[in-house]
């Protein structure tokens, strides 16, 4: 109990950047099943242009 209690402000800190992590991969997750990309579609400057899964013909 000592150890928890000498260690508390570390312990939060963890907890709410394991939180925050967890909050941020669910959000990524539900924008790709939602087909929402953080592609900026300039494929002529994307060094992945050519792995991209977008038809050229979408392009914003």
């Amino acid at each position: 109990m000592g150890w928890i209690i000498s260690n508390l402000g570390t312990i939060l800190v963890l907890s709410i950047l394991i939180a925050v992590v967890t909050i941020i991969i669910l959000v990524m997750r539900k924008d790709k099943k939602q087909g929402k990309s953080t592609c900026g579609g300039n494929c002529a400057n994307c060094k992945m242009c050519s792995g991209c899964n977008r038809n050229i013909s979408e392009r914003p």
